[in-house]
């Protein structure tokens, strides 16, 4: 049987009553030798994240107001689970130490990070697992920069000695001063999935507060069927769409080794949550993965008369873009048309200097905008080897009153994006779920 990682996010150590649902999940599946934990997050909808908490420490500090009282709810919460687990790490101690490197000037990457190493010494305890320290065996740069090589060799060399053990997420070690750097964004996960490549993991189990990945977002579409099985290629499609998934770096290491990520809900376990491999699948009864989409977008429409045939059209076009310090997210083009479309956040009040710019380099005959554009992305690998898909789609939006202002399918032929009008956002979306799912 091979080994198994398991990743449990905040929602799944926020106090007590989850870390003894991790450890039944833990103690069913003996494969489980490594567990990597968050900080604890929000018990209930109006509670706070512990790492907030020690964020704002940290602020009260700096600008000299008196941090006791949230010192004190974070001591309250740690002692609080320690003692309902009945188990003992000391952490009086270890909270009095951090407490008194607060007050001398820590840095913020050390205080942010104390939420995971607490919690990690709690629940290592309590599994009878072995703790190991995540500044061990993670190593940073002197500019902050993650080891990659180093890192590998010393999870794989350092986890060799424990047969089964607890790391804190988020966070490691500058190697060249020893002080504690955090992940700037999705720092558990991304922790995870470096220990899982580390030892050779068979799986990576990331535990979390839902059943894996919906095919739409259930905001919009009522009761959404979830994604059983999904390629790192469509997750990618889907998350650059707007889908609120795994965000790149904190699959990538597992996605470099091959290995597949199993995201799980702590709540309900008997749920086989979705599973991410490398490989495409096409499945007989499914030709779609998901649908997701962004609002907020403007596109900039250009008609030049035999425009396909003018040398340095789209290099110029291009480089417009990039003396505004833009990127462009599509470039549909015809035979005497191109389009660029651009997110509303960078365009940020300087599309008439854009367009402005635009006549006068390009020469265009004419040129269009319009503004308040949604994109949908309609992602699968079965898509391409399905007849009549496209018509589908573009059937099913007729037929809910949809006019489509945008057309863009990658040359992979696993998702079509179209462009439509944002008051017709929610109703598009709804009319290619109903189409391919229902």
């Amino acid at each position: 049987m091979g080994i198994k990682v398991a990743k449990f996010g905040g929602s799944s150590v926020a106090d007590a009553i989850q870390i003894r649902k991790l450890r039944d999940i833990v103690s069913a599946d003996e494969s489980i030798k490594y567990v990597v934990v968050s900080a604890p997050g929000k018990r209930y909808a109006d509670d706070s994240k512990v790492t907030d908490l020690l964020y704002l420490c940290k602020t009260h500090i700096e600008h000299k107001i008196p941090y006791e009282q949230i010192f004190q709810v974070i001591y309250d919460r740690f002692m609080a689970v320690e003692a309902d687990l009945g188990v003992d790490v000391n952490i009086k101690a270890e909270l009095g130490t951090i407490k008194r490197d607060i007050e001398e000037g820590a840095s913020v990457d050390y205080i942010a990070s104390r939420g995971e190493y607490l919690n990690a010494k709690i629940i290592a305890a309590y599994l009878g697992f072995d703790f190991v320290d995540a500044k061990e065996i993670i190593k940073f740069n002197e500019k902050g920069k993650l080891m990659e090589d180093l890192t590998n060799d010393l999870i794989s060399k350092t986890l060799q000695n424990h047969k089964s053990a607890v790391i804190p997420g988020f966070y490691g070690e500058k190697l060249e001063d020893g002080a504690i750097k955090t992940f700037s964004r999705g720092g558990s996960d991304i922790t995870g999935a470096l220990v899982a490549r580390g030892v050779g993991a068979e799986v990576y189990e990331n535990w979390t507060d839902v059943s894996g990945f919906l095919m739409a977002d259930p905001r919009i579409v009522n009761n959404p069927k979830p994604i059983e099985k999904i390629s790192y290629m469509e997750l990618r499609e889907l998350s650059y769409m707007g889908a609120s998934v795994l965000h790149e770096d904190a699959i990538f290491p597992a996605k470099v080794a091959g290995i597949p990520i199993n995201i799980r809900n702590t709540n309900r376990p008997q749920d086989p949550g979705t599973m991410i491999t490398a490989d495409l699948e096409v499945h007989e009864n499914q030709i779609i993965s998901g649908i997701a989409g962004r609002k907020n977008f403007t596109v900039i429409a250009i008609y030049k008369n035999h425009l396909a045939n003018e040398k340095g059209f789209i290099r110029r076009l291009a480089g417009i873009i990039e003396d505004h310090d833009m990127t462009i997210e599509h470039l549909p083009t015809g035979i005497d048309t191109m389009s660029v479309v651009i997110d509303n956040k960078v365009l940020n009040g300087k599309l008439d200097e854009i367009v402005e710019e635009c006549k006068y380099q390009l020469k265009p005959d004419s040129i269009e905008v319009v503004e308040d554009m949604a994109l949908i992305a309609t992602v699968g690998a079965g898509m391409s080897a399905r007849k009549g898909t496209s018509a589908r789609l573009f059937t099913s939006l007729a037929e809910a009153g949809v006019n489509i202002r945008m057309i863009d399918q990658g040359s992979s032929e696993m998702n079509i994006i179209v462009g439509v009008e944002e008051k017709d956002f929610e109703t598009a979306i709804k009319a290619i779920y109903k189409a391919f799912v229902e």
